[in-house]
């Protein structure tokens, strides 16, 4: 039996929305694995690109976790699967501090058991936020996904204090327990509003209706369409770009600029502000001017700014940089969902958008092992760096072709 609601009394939607941005900046501190990549290293004498692996099997599994969970909301409700995934992701990660040097136990606790319930607890508030704000789905899916962005920047001092006062196996099991408990807490307020709920009153403009389809798609009829397979490319080439520099960024940050490793371990959280703020304002934004003009900006700002990243060596240009890229990377989050539910309706958006978070999954395996493994090749990140930007670069066209239209006159003739 869903949680939909369906009597007059209905929770405060502001309720929900705080409850799913306390989900995020929980399953959010995932971004903050650079932090623990040189302890790793040093404590087990791992190499690079295997610590990294572990962050980016978690972000693989992510993806089609969320696909599970949207399939799985529809028939349990938002609560069941949020508090589920809050079991999950809190044990992977405290599970994982029983490593001890054999590096598949953190594959498997940080990799797979994290990122299944980082999967499923990320796409409830996304899924469920949207249905209840159908006035403000820009703005609100940015706001459930904000959280996320921020979590690094919380976790990252903490977890640097808290390595340096009982280790970083410690550390893993501490913080693991912590997000169990804020994912539960988030999730416990989670439900659906009454199938066709609207705020009194409330009548989406002529210009909201033109960007608007009025079909809502099944799973299975967003799949017979080219414009989910064009979202899909659209995400996966924005978290390559962003995700690269989030994997990497204290390191890329000593070498380009050659600060000091406390004053590098600090742009994690100094970007991990980018990535939030993104998500809400670039989501916010495209409210007013279209989701693909947002997109078709943020692609040609990145090419830009890529290019010209391996050159700065002043840290606070550097970092400058990085800050408008990672607002891109998490904009890109917040305009999406809002993107897919322009076209598909949001009846069924939890399994729509579920399966085409498996971009996110591929994109976080192939970001962060190719700026790795050029970094380990070449010996600096230039090449990487430079090799984004003309993805970028070229990517910009890709939005402009989207236009909910042409969805719509699948859903007339089929």
């Amino acid at each position: 039996m869903t949680q939909t609601i369906t009597d007059r009394r209905l929770p405060n939607r502001w309720l929900l929305a705080g409850g799913g941005v306390l989900m995020q900046l929980a399953l959010g501190a995932v971004y903050a694995w650079s932090v623990f990549r040189d302890p790793l290293m040093k404590k087990f004498g791992w190499s690079i690109s295997e610590v990294t692996l572990a962050f980016s099997i978690a972000i693989l599994v992510l993806g089609f976790a969320a696909f599970l969970g949207g399939l799985w909301m529809s028939r349990v409700g938002p609560r069941t699967v949020g508090i589920a995934a809050g079991i999950c992701y809190g044990l992977g990660v405290a599970l994982s501090s029983l490593s001890a040097g054999r590096i598949w136990v953190l594959y498997l606790g940080y990799g797979v058991l994290g990122g299944l319930g980082l999967g499923l607890g990320y796409i409830v508030p996304v899924a469920t936020l949207v249905k209840w704000f159908p006035d403000r789905r820009g703005f609100i899916t940015g706001l459930a996904v904000a959280g996320f962005g921020a979590g690094a920047l919380l976790t990252a001092p903490l977890a640097a204090a808290l390595i340096q006062q009982v280790g970083v196996m410690q550390t893993l099991a501490i913080l693991g327990i912590a997000y169990l408990v804020m994912v539960v807490a988030g999730a416990s307020v989670m439900q659906n509003p009454p199938d066709g709920w609207a705020p009194e009153g409330w009548q989406p403009s002529a210009k909201k209706q033109s960007q608007r389809g009025t079909t809502e798609f099944t799973l299975q009829e967003a799949l017979s369409t080219w414009q989910w397979y064009a979202l899909w490319a659209i995400l996966f080439l924005n978290v390559t770009a962003g995700i690269s520099i989030i994997s990497q960024a204290a390191p890329m940050a000593k070498e380009i600029s050659g600060v000091p490793p406390l004053v590098a371990a600090g742009m994690v959280g100094i970007i991990s502000i980018a990535n939030g703020a993104g998500r809400l304002l670039w989501a916010w934004l495209s409210d007013a001017i279209g989701r693909r003009n947002v997109f078709f900006i943020m692609f040609l700002v990145q090419a830009a700014l890529f290019f010209l990243m391996p050159s700065q060596r002043e840290f606070t240009i550097l970092v400058t940089l990085c800050f408008i890229v990672l607002s891109c990377y998490g904009g890109g989050f917040g305009t999406m969902p809002a993107f897919a539910a322009d076209l598909f309706g949001p009846r069924w958006i939890g399994s729509i958008y579920g399966l085409m978070l498996t971009a996110w999954g591929f994109a976080g395996v192939f970001g962060p092992l190719l700026i790795a493994r050029i970094r380990e090749v070449t010996g600096s990140y230039s090449g990487a760096l430079t090799i984004i930007a003309c993805v970028m670069l070229v990517s910009s066209l890709l939005p402009l072709l989207v236009r909910t239209r042409v969805a719509q006159r699948y859903a007339e003739v089929r």
